[in-house]
């Protein structure tokens, strides 16, 4: 329903999305991840036709994404852009509603947003979270094939959250697509089928949350360690990537909580217990998504000669 191929988008001598190749599919629930600056709101401009590709090809549903938008297949909540003033809630809702071709009823919409209870507030007198939820609304006004969402819970609440994730997930078991964008990576590990993480305007990785951990390798070693510490011994282990050590505020004698993740943990647990330490409540596990994405990411900011000096 969705593909890009080889598409390219430069501002200026900034490359932001480069040579993308990526296809959605119909029913599908797709997590876009990825830093600042790795081309994510770029990418979702060029899929909602806001902003044209320098090079390679894209369509929605086999035509241009602005006539699968005039067709009414497609429905978006973006992070820029302001809502209309001067107007109820339920009078913009009912705007929208008026101008999609397969709309829904107007009771309906503002239901499922949860704005029933503030449909005759002025617009210009809502909160973060209440705009959130109007621009939901907007976006789902009526019978869309996909549901393009930048950022979509930005500003509401734990409760307001939830019902936004159920409705979406409501969405998504009548068969349609919701692609969302996201910094709270939490979110798309519970409610993603499927992760994309951009970097640098390419496709760094794609499968489900568990498959995003898995490519990352690297598990979580933590313990605690009694009495003074050798932090350069624990920086010499083998096969780490990262190291924390807190605690040890009341001199050498205390308490230290070591937490290090590991390309081969057990080589690191090995190498630990030859250095004589003796560590208490010793636990490894895998990386949640958020870990996974950091070194995903900072791997491959690693330039050739940075990975052959640490291979020395």
């Amino acid at each position: 329903m969705v593909s890009f191929r080889g598409v390219g988008k430069s501002y200026g001598a900034v490359r932001a999305v480069a040579d993308l190749d990526l296809e959605l599919y119909p029913g599908e629930t797709v997590a876009l991840l990825g830093p600042n600056g790795a081309g994510k709101s770029s990418t979702l401009d060029l899929l909602l036709g806001l902003r044209s590709p320098d090079s390679g090809s894209l369509s929605l549903f086999g035509t241009t994404p602005q006539r699968a938008i005039e067709q009414g297949r497609v429905g978006a909540m973006l992070q820029s852009g302001g809502l209309m003033e001067g107007v109820k809630v339920k009078e913009l809702v009912g705007l929208a509603r008026d101008l999609h071709p397969r709309a829904y009823p107007l009771d309906r919409i503002m239901a499922t947003a949860g704005i029933t209870d503030i449909a005759d507030r002025m617009v210009d007198k809502l909160s973060g979270g209440q705009e959130q939820r109007v621009r939901f609304a907007l976006a789902t006004a009526g019978a869309n094939d996909l549901i393009v969402l930048d950022e979509p819970t930005t500003g509401m609440d734990v409760s307001a959250r939830q019902t936004f994730w159920g409705a979406m997930r409501q969405q998504a078991e009548q068969g349609r697509t919701v692609l969302f964008a996201t910094h709270y990576l939490e979110e798309a590990d519970e409610i993603a089928d499927r992760v994309i993480v951009l970097h640098r305007g390419r496709v760094l990785a794609d499968g489900t949350a568990a498959e995003i951990k898995a490519r990352a390798g690297a598990r979580r070693v933590s313990f605690d360690l009694e009495g003074p510490i050798d932090r350069d011994a624990l920086h010499g282990l083998p096969f780490l990537t990262a190291l924390e050590i807190s605690g040890g505020g009341r001199g050498d004698g205390s308490r230290h909580t070591v937490r290090i993740q590991s390309q081969d943990a057990d080589a690191t647990v090995h190498a630990l217990y030859g250095l004589g330490a003796y560590p208490h409540h010793l636990e490894v596990s895998g990386l949640g998504l958020e870990q996974a994405f950091i070194a995903l990411t900072t791997a491959s900011d690693v330039t050739p000669a940075t990975a052959e000096e640490a291979a020395r």
